[in-house]
C-alpha cells in the first residue's frame, strides 16, 4: 500500500491534506504532504519543493518544517498532526495561528482516562462526543502555540464548539471540523479579539 491522500475543505487561507498508510513513516508522511498543498499553492511541480525540518534552538524545543524552493525560504507555515498511520498537514501564512488534531473513535484506555481527565463534558461516557471534545481542545492547545505548558483543562469552548480559547489570554479560535471518513480532525485558527 502507498500513502493515499485526500484534500480536506478548509476555512478560507488554510489548505490542508489527510494522508495515511502504516508503510509510510510519520515524517515522511508530513514532508509528501506538505509538498504536495504546496506545489499545487505554488502551481509548481511536487520535485520543485524542498522540505526540511528547522534545527532545534534548545533542549525540549519542538522544531518546525521549513518549506523552500530553488534554495529560497517560502514564507509558509506548515502545521501537522499524526494519529496512529494517519496524518494531517495544513499550510497556511505565518502569521496566522492554526492548530490541528486527528483521532480516531477507537481511543485506548490510557487516551480516554486522559481525556476525561481534562474534560468538561457532563456525559464522560459518550466516546464519540468525547473525542470530537479532546480534538477541537488539542487544536486550540496547538494554535495557542505553548503546548504543554498549558493543561488541556484549561481550554474553554463556546457551547455550538464553533469558537475556543484560553482565559488568560485576549486571543480566540475559530473551530473548523473537517473530519474525514473514521478520522475526527479539528483546525484552530486564529480570531482577531473584537475591541
Amino acid at each position: 500500500m502507498s500513502l493515499q491522500s485526500v484534500v480536506l475543505d478548509t476555512p478560507a487561507g488554510i489548505s490542508a491534506r489527510l494522508g495515511w498508510d502504516p508503510a509510510t513513516t510519520v515524517h515522511d508522511r508530513r514532508r509528501i504532504l506538505a509538498k504536495e498543498l504546496i506545489a499545487a499553492q505554488l502551481g509548481c511541480e511536487v520535485k520543485d519543493i524542498k522540505i526540511e525540518r528547522e534545527a532545534p534552538r534548545s533542549f525540549g524545543y519542538h522544531t518546525q518544517l521549513i518549506a523552500s524552493r530553488d534554495g529560497a525560504d517560502l514564507p509558509i507555515a506548515i502545521k501537522t498532526a499524526s494519529y496512529r498511520a494517519a496524518t494531517i498537514v495544513a499550510i497556511c501564512d505565518p502569521g496566522l495561528p492554526v492548530g490541528v488534531d486527528i483521532r480516531d473513535l477507537q481511543p485506548d484506555a490510557d487516551e480516554l482516562r486522559q481525556m476525561r481527565k481534562h474534560s468538561h463534558l457532563l456525559d464522560e461516557s459518550n466516546v464519540p462526543e468525547l473525542v470530537h471534545h479532546w480534538t477541537h481542545a488539542q487544536a486550540v492547545l496547538e494554535a495557542d502555540g505553548r503546548g504543554v505548558r498549558v493543561a488541556p483543562d484549561h481550554v474553554r469552548l463556546n457551547s455550538a464548539r464553533t469558537k475556543g480559547w484560553i482565559p488568560d489570554r485576549a486571543m480566540q479560535y475559530a473551530l473548523a471540523d473537517v473530519s474525514r471518513d473514521a478520522w475526527i480532525i479539528t483546525i484552530a485558527y486564529g480570531l482577531l479579539p473584537k475591541a
